[in-house]
């Protein structure tokens, strides 16, 4: 079966680059969300955990509960919230306030530009207001930058929105609140950390997605997909491979399947145009299910060693290059 490999080597190279940057690992919440990012909610949190970290960002009660030994506190994003003494609950929304039992341990979120998740500028003192009434133990407040990743003045601008909020928070008398706003993009463009957390994301799985006029501080991928082999034959000149027949051996080939697909979340892609393997082997015709081919007769082949040059192909981000694929996939530390 296909399988994952993840680098110890490199994860730590990448979390120790971001440590670097921002003066301490202490600061670092590591985002484990949504099997983190396909690469293995599990390994991954193990390995964090031995390498220092303490703070981790998970989806949901299901992924916290999973990990929640290995952190001293898991910042759970959404879904029904269940107290735990290390959980905390982010608060997206007003009615958040009121489904969330009292005692919980929650995180303010506040929508400083982004308008997908968080409360409002104009909400903010009723949403504090409504905290403190139903007696939910507030322990940080935070935001999300939408344009980090971009060449243009709306970080800075957000920024200034969120300076706004810390002293509204600080006026309404809460105090001892941790305060956070970077995620990947966000730390590995600015120079100032001066907040209590930086929420790392995609950078501690190797992937600088910032334009290049950026300081470019290396990472280095983490997970590699390869696959094994199916099947080996003889094509003939002429002879025609896959549903719809959509590659034509120009001559005799020895091509061999192996046993990844877009049921494994891999990318069906356009024939036309064929992805080239980590190890430049072009897939010939279509994608299956569970099968891909390729001129090769090797035991096992490596198919992506990273993720955001394989992203580029596809026209795509190489968050969702290694999020699409299955848990199902083997996984292992090297």
């Amino acid at each position: 079966m296909a399988f994952i490999t993840l680098s110890r080597d490199n994860f730590y190279h990448n979390l120790n680059q971001i440590a670097l940057k921002t003066g301490s690992k202490e600061k670092i919440a590591i985002v484990l969300k949504d099997n983190a990012y396909g690469h293995g909610l599990e390994p991954m949190a193990k390995m964090a955990s031995e390498f220092g970290i303490q703070h981790a960002v998970v989806r949901n009660y299901l992924e916290a509960k999973e990990i929640e030994s290995l952190f001293e506190s898991i910042l759970i994003l959404g879904g029904e919230a269940v107290p735990g003494e290390r959980f905390s609950y982010a608060i997206n929304s007003l009615e958040d306030i009121a489904r969330i039992p009292a005692g919980t341990r929650v995180e303010l979120k506040v929508d400083t530009g982004m308008h997908r998740n968080g409360i409002a500028m104009n909400d903010l003192v009723p949403a504090l207001e409504r905290i403190r009434q139903k007696k939910l133990h507030l322990i940080g407040v935070m935001t999300h930058f939408r344009s980090a990743d971009v060449l243009s003045s709306e970080l800075f601008w957000q920024r200034k929105q969120f300076e706004r909020v810390k002293k509204i928070v600080a006026e309404a008398g809460f105090t001892q609140i941790r305060i956070h706003s970077h995620n990947s993009a966000a730390i590995l463009r600015s120079q100032d950390f001066n907040e209590d957390l930086v929420r790392v994301g995609i950078a501690a799985y190797g992937y600088n997605e910032l334009p290049k006029v950026f300081d470019n501080i290396e990472l280095k991928p983490v997970l590699g997909l390869y696959a094994k082999r199916v099947a080996t034959h003889i094509l003939k000149e002429g002879e025609r491979v896959g549903y719809g027949g959509a590659f034509t051996a120009p001559k005799e080939m020895r091509i061999t399947t192996y046993d990844l697909g877009y049921g494994d979340g891999w990318p069906r892609g356009d024939s036309d145009n064929p992805y080239l393997t980590a190890e430049g082997l072009p897939m010939l015709g279509r994608v299956s299910m569970d099968f891909v081919t390729l001129e090769t007769d090797a035991e096992e082949v490596c198919i992506m060693d990273h993720a955001q040059k394989a992203a580029c192909h596809f026209g795509t981000i190489s968050y969702e290059m290694t999020t699409a694929l299955s848990p199902n996939i083997e996984r292992s530390v090297i």
